[in-house]
């Protein structure tokens, strides 16, 4: 009777082993499952709060800005100076029927100074852009962050070419050396396009030429903000 009953005990026992085996694979299943939502949501409450604090950022900018400009319209002078106009009339009764009358021929303009060249600087991207960026390539990065490095990249665009347009003769020997770098750095690709090296970067510029700054440079280049023309061994970012 004994054994019978152990019998029955050990065929229950084998039959609801596969069904706690099952059960704790669905739990185990399901764990993994909350694991990776909750990392989604941790990476997702940091993005918000990087987002908060550059919204801040830019609220105290804005800020700023208007406390200026009130004060400008606050302290306008009373009188400004008018703007005044000379004209010389002559009266017909003044003029002699027989003499010719002499015409003043207006003194020659000044020749106008050269004309200062524009120099071509990459747009900043808009909230358009950013959403078409794929969330793999965005990684944790902001709008914001990609448009101050696009402010740092231009500034070393146009440092660069003021030092290309600048005459030669007023040039000293820090920048007669750039001038030779950057005229041999140009190629058939780049002629008539605006362009600057990861030396560039680091000359005119605070910027780290690290991951985080290709990871920018990638999304700038989907948004076609720039191009790469690559040769000798250096990799030329040009301005679309």
């Amino acid at each position: 009777m004994q054994d019978a009953m152990d019998g029955g005990a050990e065929g229950w026992k084998e039959r609801q082993e596969p069904t706690l085996k099952t059960i704790l694979n669905k739990i185990g299943d399901e764990i993994i499952v909350v694991n990776e939502l909750l990392n989604k949501l941790e990476s997702e409450i940091e993005y918000q709060e990087q987002t908060s604090n550059s919204l801040k950022e830019l609220c105290e900018s804005l800020e700023e800005d208007y406390k200026d400009v009130e004060h400008l319209k606050e302290n306008i002078p009373p009188h400004l100076p008018p703007v005044t106009v000379t004209q010389n009339f002559v009266s017909g009764s003044d003029l002699d029927p027989e003499e010719p009358v002499k015409v003043e021929e207006p003194a020659p303009t000044k020749k106008p100074l050269k004309e200062q060249r524009n120099i071509k600087e990459m747009p900043f991207i808009t909230s358009d852009d950013f959403s078409g960026v794929p969330a793999y390539m965005k990684s944790r990065l902001t709008y914001c962050q990609i448009n101050d490095v696009i402010k740092e990249i231009n500034k070393a665009v146009v440092s660069k070419y003021k030092i290309l347009h600048q005459p030669k003769k007023s040039m000293n020997s820090v920048a007669r050396n750039l001038y030779h770098r950057f005229i041999d750095e140009e190629t058939k690709e780049t002629k008539g396009h605006y362009f600057i090296v990861e030396a560039d970067i680091k000359e005119f510029t605070t910027l780290k030429v690290d991951k985080r700054f290709h990871v920018i440079l990638n999304i700038l280049r989907h948004c076609r903000r720039l191009s790469e023309v690559r040769g000798g061994g250096l990799t030329r970012y040009v301005i679309t």
